[in-house]
């Protein structure tokens, strides 16, 4: 194995066998983006599949982020998380909105909810959180603040394809979810997103600002952007959907082999499943505590990457720590002690559908001495 590199990901495809009568009914449709028929399809399978009302499609998973806060007009300061990929933020930004990051709990890498309070001003008008490795936030106290404080919601769903808490999808939690279908994702359309929201008004308002603000031929209602998902992407995604299950349980596979190893290493950490949670598996993040296990993060980070084992330091470094965000107040190291803690020890091990039991074992021997 030592000459054969493991990457972090491989990206879940379809068939071309089974692709090929899609294109083909694509080729003859002659209809290649602007809601056609597979887009449909899409859309109203995937309400079904993550149970949620009402779906709208994008062409990547940044436009949902920024057509999120356009939808709600959200102004000020939203209150969010530095540990995350940077389209959380960058959305913010984008729309004219100063982010204000708060520390994260270190057992689930997710916002604290104990740390949103103090963080609101009068200028604060939503709260921005992630499903951090797609570990569901605390929903409920994070909602009990929003209705205190009269704030909406947009959580950042991005890892959270299919996680369900008691068998209720999370990205109906909030004012709105956000996906990404990025390749890289369990489910993916090559390049896609999505946005969720609970009613018909609001999906016709996020449709016409994905779609330059039309509501009719000659009729513009709203300054809108392009963010529409093209035909052939909406059917690679209809075939995708059809083995996400698959892909899913034999990630899980992968992160029992990983646990039942790791277990007992010292100074190695993990997340263990949550009690009534649905999970997806998208990653395997390790927590290393230097002292205890006799080697960095980045010490078993780059001995693994000579070995062409590619994991990946991911959220490192803290969005916090980009040029565009060090500047702001809540971005300052000593508010954010958790965050840091974490963003230094982390690696998120090789997770992917098709890791078979020898890729497994050389990850394994690196780490466990």
């Amino acid at each position: 194995m030592e000459n054969k590199v493991i990457t972090v990901t491989s990206p879940l495809l379809p068939s071309l066998d089974d692709f090929m009568p899609y294109l083909q009914d694509i080729w003859n449709r002659k209809w290649l983006t602007n809601n056609g028929h597979y887009h449909q399809e899409l859309e109203k399978a995937l309400c079904e599949y993550l149970k949620v009302p009402y779906i709208s499609l994008f062409t990547n998973g940044t436009l949902p982020l920024i057509c999120a806060l356009q939808t709600l007009r959200i102004t000020g300061e939203v209150i969010t998380t530095p540990y995350s990929f940077v389209a959380t933020t960058h959305a913010l930004w984008w729309n004219g909105i100063k982010p204000v990051f708060v520390d994260i709990d270190p057992n689930t890498c997710n916002i604290d909810p104990d740390k949103i309070e103090a963080a609101i001003t009068p200028k604060t008008t939503a709260i921005m959180p992630v499903h951090v490795y797609g570990k569901p936030c605390d929903t409920e106290r994070i909602q009990a603040i929003a209705d205190k404080y009269g704030l909406k919601v947009i959580y950042d769903a991005a890892h959270a394809f299919g996680v369900e808490v008691d068998g209720k999808s999370i990205l109906n939690s909030g004012d709105m979810s956000t996906l990404s279908f990025h390749a890289t994702k369990v489910y993916n359309t090559i390049e896609g997103g999505a946005l969720i929201c609970h009613d018909e008004k609001t999906k016709k308002r996020i449709d016409y600002l994905k779609n330059f603000g039309f509501a009719g031929e000659t009729e513009i209602v709203a300054p809108g952007i392009n963010g529409k998902m093209d035909e052939i992407r909406s059917a690679y995604g209809l075939l995708n959907l059809k083995q996400v299950d698959m892909a899913i349980e034999s990630r899980r596979q992968v992160a029992i082999k990983y646990r039942e190893a790791l277990s007992g290493v010292e100074g190695i950490s993990f997340m263990d499943d949550m009690p009534g949670v649905r999970h997806n598996y998208s990653y395997f993040p390790i927590f290393v505590d230097a002292e205890r296990y006799g080697m960095t993060r980045d010490e078993l980070y780059f001995k693994m990457k000579e070995k062409n084992v590619l994991g990946r330091r991911y959220f490192y470094p803290l969005i916090s720590e980009f040029s565009t965000y060090r500047g702001l107040e809540s971005a300052r190291p000593e508010n954010l002690p958790m965050a840091h803690s974490i963003a230094d020890r982390v690696i998120c091990l090789p997770m992917y559908h098709g890791l078979d039991t020898d890729a497994v074992e050389c990850i394994l021997n690196l780490i466990v001495k």
